[in-house]
């Protein structure tokens, strides 16, 4: 509509004689964005984007649509029509709208929520959803067009591990690796496009967006400290070459998005000819088009998508493969780009903290660490308002709109993954101060659960939660997952208590689509499996060295650390003047060890 509609000069003129039109960033501002989403819901019984909302001068709306076409069409009503409709019954029958948008704030208005207690086999009856919506031939869940859905898979890969589940662990390799094959990913420059308009992940909607690659890249960094699969490990390496080549400012923290269009052609930059394949690679490209399923026909439009879904790249070719692929790079890098949204939004941001800074801890690569702590800097320094709250987005050096929901969920997470990764008390410090403001300003104390907006925010129609994973986990499913790391980190039982809290005031919602609320099935799985515990004390942390490395090699679902000097907090001593690791699983601890032989056992 913004090509079609928009930019029409006739349209705009009619649109600006009779209305006022307002242009809202959904990923500026989730709130507005939900709450009229759940109008179009009621309304017409489904929603999506474009979101077309027609409300009075009170933030009333009385009528909903999605997209509509330029001209009358196949049944379809056009924008024009539409708009001309619209305006004369605001002329003529001005009090019947206002009537119908009262009716409708009224049937959107948020339910009392009835507080449940935690159903222990609710990760159960997710898995088992899971695995009949599971593609055994081409991997995710459903038929097309397929998501990634990264928190599904996370939920597998833990699920996996607790209950010692090989189909939980087979589901999630054989989707990780249909994507890795398939057009979804770029073979070229590397990065996952949004999602795959068909079943085998072939033909991408190519816009990459941050939040996808690094959930994913939290996923493959997971999946790789669960098999030790180095091709795992190479996916999560090559996310981040991708963000941090073409999604990275020059401040240090990472732009929202990439178009899918270029030239005002979809897929244009992704997609090659066999003729411009040839003349690039010469004699390797008879090879290197038989590994990635190029032909004179293509695959997409009479172009090439590459992908490697039939034959793939054996593995004694994998040098040849790569030879061919930074040549491709090279040519490609002579058109015409995407464009790119340089928004710098802190929820996004958060999920690219945490994702390099587990990827930096677990793969051993210091500067992804430093990638994250660059992006944390930018995000504390100009995303903060004077009183600590954080805002939502950076743009064209300006800082603007309150923090949402999301914001403090995903950059606390961030924060603690961080503090996991170099244990600098700093990030420990500022997740429990972001926490903290969190939960006064948008913790509802009488029903739980956390609001979609601050407190102190604008007045909207509503003020809802939200519990349901859709393109990004909840920000309720996250925080529940923050409060309980951080309550094990700093033994503050109050922490607990909120996630229980949390978990039963959604518990309905969540027994009713299981697999649509998979990020909490984590949280129950931790509730349930409870996380091991470790507090490490020395004179000097390059004493816990060997300590950590022998952690930090055992895979847990739910491991926290804590390293403290010994001079910090005396309640914590060393044994013997020898570094200590005081290691504990829910309300029980074991004795504690000062050797790298004795941590070995205690973790068997």
């Amino acid at each position: 509509m913004a090509h079609e509609s928009f930019e029409d000069d006739s349209i705009a003129a009619f649109l600006n004689d009779h209305f006022v039109s307002i242009k809202v960033d959904r990923e500026e501002r989730p709130d507005v964005d939900n709450i009229y989403m759940r109008v179009c819901q009621t309304l017409t019984g489904s929603g999506g984007w474009p979101l077309s909302i027609f409300m009075d001068a009170h933030k009333t709306p009385f009528f909903a649509g999605t997209y509509f076409p330029q001209e009358d069409r196949g049944g379809m009503v056009g924008f024009p029509s539409l708009l001309q409709n619209i305006a004369s019954l605001w002329q003529n029958k001005r009090d019947d709208l206002i009537k119908h948008g009262e009716k409708i704030v009224k049937a959107i208005a948020p339910e009392a929520k009835t507080s449940k207690a935690i159903n222990e086999k609710l990760t159960l009856t997710a898995f088992r959803q899971l695995s009949e919506s599971f593609d055994s031939v081409y991997g995710g869940f459903g038929n097309a067009p397929k998501f990634p859905t990264p928190h599904n898979l996370l939920f597998l890969l833990k699920y996996s591990v607790c209950e010692q589940n090989t189909r939980a662990l087979e589901i999630c390799t054989k989707t990780l690796d249909s994507m890795r094959s398939g057009g979804i990913f770029d073979h070229v420059g590397f990065g996952f496009s949004r999602y795959s308009t068909d079943r085998r992940w072939l033909v991408p909607h190519f816009e990459k967006m941050l939040y996808d690659n690094a959930l994913l890249c939290l996923v493959y960094t997971e999946c790789f400290s669960i098999t030790k699969d180095p091709k795992y490990q190479k996916t999560a390496e090559e996310i981040i070459t991708y963000l941090v080549r073409d999604l990275r400012s020059e401040n240090g923290a990472f732009y929202a998005a990439e178009d899918a269009d270029s030239e005002g052609v979809e897929g244009k930059f992704y997609c090659f000819s066999k003729a411009e394949i040839e003349s690039t690679l010469g004699s390797q490209a008879g090879e290197f088009c038989q590994y990635f399923n190029v032909t004179e026909k293509g695959n997409f439009e009479g172009t090439n998508i590459l992908n490697t879904i039939d034959v793939g790249v054996p593995e004694n070719r994998q040098e040849f493969a790569d030879t061919c692929r930074q040549k491709l790079f090279t040519f490609r890098q002579n058109r015409i780009r995407p464009s790119r949204d340089e928004k710098i939004l802190t929820s996004y941001n958060g999920l690219a903290i945490a994702a390099l800074a587990m990827a930096g801890k677990v793969l051993e690569k210091d500067e992804y660490v430093s990638y994250a702590m660059m992006a944390a800097r930018f995000v504390l320094d100009s995303l903060q308002t004077r009183e600590g709250k954080l805002l939502a987005r950076y743009c064209d050096g300006e800082s603007k709109y309150p923090g949402s929901a999301d914001d403090y969920a995903f950059f606390i997470w961030g924060l603690i993954e961080l503090y996991q990764a170099t244990f600098d008390e700093s990030y420990l410090q500022k997740a429990l101060s972001l926490d903290r403001i969190f939960i006064d300003n948008f913790f509802d104390p009488n029903e739980g659960g956390f609001f979609l907006s601050d407190k102190d925010a604008e007045a909207m129609l509503t003020r809802p939660k939200e519990i349901y994973d859709g393109a990004m986990p909840s920000a309720n499913a996250i925080s529940v997952y923050n409060n309980m790391r951080l309550s094990k980190l700093t033994h503050d039982i109050t922490l607990t208590e909120l996630t229980t809290k949390t978990l039963e005031t959604f518990m309905a919602d969540i027994e009713a689509i299981p697999m649509g609320h998979t990020f909490s099935a984590i949280d129950i799985l931790c509730h349930q499996k409870g996380s091991i515990d470790a507090v490490l004390v020395a004179d000097h942390a390059d004493q816990l060295k060997e300590m950590l490395s022998i952690l930090r090699s055992k895979y847990h679902p739910f491991l926290n650390i804590k390293v403290v000097n010994s001079g910090e907090q005396k309640e914590h001593c060393l044994i013997d003047g020898l570094p200590t690791v005081y290691l504990c699983k829910g309300f029980t601890c074991m004795p504690p060890v000062t050797s790298a032989l004795e941590l070995e056992k205690l973790l068997s």
